[in-house]
């Protein structure tokens, strides 16, 4: 079964050129296609389930040399959560692109993006990092501009500007990593890693990377290119970018380079922790005052990808499990929020809350979904987003960060605030006379949301049955890097 992993990145990047072949002959296979290759790939992640962590080596070629995949805790918690997330968004895709032409264009991008994602989370590589980052920017610089306006074209000129700074810096400190060792392999430059000699460069190499993957991740001061970008891309990129991208290309990396392989240390600790607590407090405060529904979830992204860094920067066994619990909650409820979205704009033409009203009676299952999605949000229990939180707070507590534990309670009060707002304005309240008509979407876009909004309490409801054997392995990985080193180098 070990050699099956490469189809996780062979199947959904081949298929992106395939279908652009069928689609000339078969006009309306693309999102068939597109739906056959995540459940594959969701079938293929829930076989590996469990399995012991192995390394898959490229053409025979062993490490330091060859091209390695490597399949742990870390890639399999990331790669079950794209996997869940793409087939719920997938499905909402099938009507809700409907609207759009070149439909076939739009799923090849899509299905290069997944496989993008899928590479940065199985590469034991670092410029082969480097490069399915690639890919999946690229495809989402593509997706962003798909709606082909001012503001959508506007918006991706600034993402693909920012994310060409962020490649080229994370290129540039991959190069220097390689001088420095002599060796790209992950598991190799952990063990290689000159502290001695090139303690300064080595310093400088982190700055490099620090900003590059905090620009790909959207942390303040480097998150510019998201209230824009997240806003103006059809809802199930909107979905795809808030849920997946940001987490793959750039906290799952921060992760795996400063924690497992380079190893944490302090002044690196430091500046993450900074990083997310200003991300948390800048991001839900531009938030509050937003009255486009899209633009206020993209401010929101920036704030809850706080919680995430400032869990996994604390470095601590508690701090490590919320981080990552959060980072799965945010994928669920973020990505069912903009799934809402894109459902009420579908229905009513615009996502300006002050010109919506009632759409919980008019569009039930949508509107039940977006009031569960922003429960989880906002931290409300038993929804998913209160455990991770409260474990996040109660890890600051034990490390003595009271003052960044008060900080993360008025965050998340602030975001309370925000969404009360969200509910008022778009769920309840009167029902404006031109929505009258309003109808629920379509069977499929409402399969995608209830998914979601399914996970959102099961997660928060079961998390003290199953909580800590799903994220334990992954948490021990972080703490112990020692670990990856026993498997990963021969």
């Amino acid at each position: 079964m070990e050699n099956l992993l490469p189809l996780l990145i062979a199947i959904p990047l081949g298929m992106a050129f395939v279908n652009l072949l069928l689609s000339k002959f078969l006009k309306n296979i693309s999102p068939y296609l597109t739906l056959l290759v995540v459940v594959f790939q969701l079938g293929l992640v829930i076989g590996y389930l469990g399995h012991p962590a192995f390394v898959y080596t490229m053409g025979g070629w062993g490490p330091p040399i060859g091209i390695t995949l490597v399949w742990d805790a870390l890639s399999q918690l990331l790669i079950l959560v794209i996997s869940v997330i793409a087939l719920a968004v997938t499905l909402f895709a099938l009507p809700y692109m409907r609207q759009y032409t070149a439909q076939s264009k739009f799923y090849s991008l899509y299905l290069l993006m997944i496989a993008g994602m899928n590479g940065v989370v199985l590469t034991g590589d670092f410029f082969n990092l480097f490069v399915f980052l690639e890919i999946a920017s690229i495809a989402s610089y593509a997706l962003v501009a798909f709606g082909v306006e001012a503001e959508e074209l506007e918006a991706s000129f600034k993402y693909l500007v920012l994310g060409g700074v962020s490649s080229t810096l994370i290129l540039l400190g991959i190069a220097l990593l390689y001088a420095t060792t002599g060796t790209l392999n992950l598991a190799d430059l952990a063990a290689s890693l000159p502290w001695q000699n090139h303690r300064l460069l080595i310093f400088f190499i982190f700055a490099l990377l620090i900003t590059g993957f905090g620009l790909k991740s959207a942390m303040v001061p480097f998150h510019a290119w998201l209230p824009d970008a997240h806003p103006s891309a059809p809802a199930p990129i909107s979905a795809m970018l808030s849920g997946l991208i940001i987490k793959a290309l750039g906290i799952y990396a921060i992760i795996r380079v400063f924690f497992i392989v380079l190893g944490i240390v302090p002044i690196v600790q430091t500046i993450l922790l900074v990083l997310g607590a200003l991300s948390m407090v800048v991001g839900v405060l531009l938030a509050v005052g937003q009255w486009d529904f899209k633009r206020l979830l993209a401010y929101h992204s920036i704030s809850q990808m706080g919680y995430v860094m400032v869990g996994i920067a604390l470095a601590t066994p508690l701090g490590i499990l919320g981080g990552l619990f959060h980072l799965i909650n945010h994928a669920v409820f973020k990505s069912l929020l903009f799934l809402c979205s894109g459902s009420f704009e579908y229905a009513t033409g615009t996502r300006q809350l002050k010109q919506l009203g009632g759409l919980i009676r008019r569009m039930p299952w949508s509107g039940t979904s977006c009031s569960v999605a922003a429960l989880s949000i906002s931290g409300v229990p038993p929804f998913n987003g209160f455990w991770s939180k409260l474990i996040i707070i109660i890890a600051l507590f034990q490390a003595k960060y009271y003052f960044l534990a008060a900080v993360t309670v008025f965050v998340s009060f602030m975001t309370l605030i925000s969404f009360i707002k969200v509910q008022k304005y778009a769920l309840f309240g009167s029902l404006p006379e031109r929505l009258e008509r309003v109808k629920e979407s379509p069977a499929l876009m409402v399969a995608g949301m209830v998914i979601l909004a399914l996970l959102c309490v099961g997660l928060g409801l079961l998390y003290p049955f199953y909580g800590n054997q799903l994220l334990a392995a992954a948490q021990q990985l972080i703490s112990q890097p020692d670990q990856y080193l026993q498997y990963a180098l021969p």
